[in-house]
Formats: structure tokens, C-alpha cells, sequence
């Protein structure tokens, strides 16, 4: 239990780390970097579709976007771990036939 409380903290230190190192800076997307690319080569280039919802911020858009790596980081680590307990199970009852 401690172990995984310690390292729970280093994973939450090193995601707040940054943001204190770097006072300022901007975290941005490769969204923003692609259509700076695409408008360098095409001065003339419009972007088709805009967002219906911009968050108020930058930080806010890197929170959005870690909670929605994180919800499915999640549900990837219950999916292999409900697979790998069913075949343990189906295993055990295999063995004891």
C-alpha cells in the first residue's frame, strides 16, 4: 500500500513539476502547431470546422485532455485486468476437471 501511495505521488509530482518549472509557458497542442505548418505553406488556408466549445484556458484544455488520456488509461487497465482474471479462472476450473 505504501508503494503504491509513493509512487502515486512521484506521478502527480511530475505532472505538477512542469508547470512550476516553466511559470509562463505555453503548453500547447500539435493542433495549433499543424495549422501554424499548413498556414506557412498556404497563406491562404482556412480551417474548415471550429470548436463549438473553447476552454477558458490552456491549462484547462491540458487538464481536459489528461482526464480523458487518464478515463481511458483506465478502462484499458480494467479491460486486461478483467480478461487476465477470467482466463486465471477459467485455468483453475480447467485444472481441477
Amino acid at each position: 500500500m505504501k508503494k503504491n501511495l509513493f509512487f502515486l505521488f512521484i506521478v502527480i509530482a511530475l505532472a505538477i513539476f512542469p508547470l512550476f518549472i516553466q511559470k509562463g509557458a505555453e503548453f500547447g497542442g500539435a493542433d495549433g502547431e499543424a495549422e501554424a505548418a499548413i498556414t506557412e505553406i498556404d497563406k491562404s488556408y482556412e480551417p474548415w470546422f471550429s470548436s463549438i466549445w473553447e476552454p477558458p484556458s490552456g491549462e484547462i484544455e491540458s487538464l481536459l485532455f489528461a482526464l480523458q488520456a487518464a478515463i481511458g488509461a483506465g478502462f484499458i487497465g480494467y479491460f486486461f485486468g478483467l480478461m487476465r482474471g477470467r482466463t486465471k479462472k477459467e485455468k483453475v476450473s480447467h485444472d481441477s476437471n
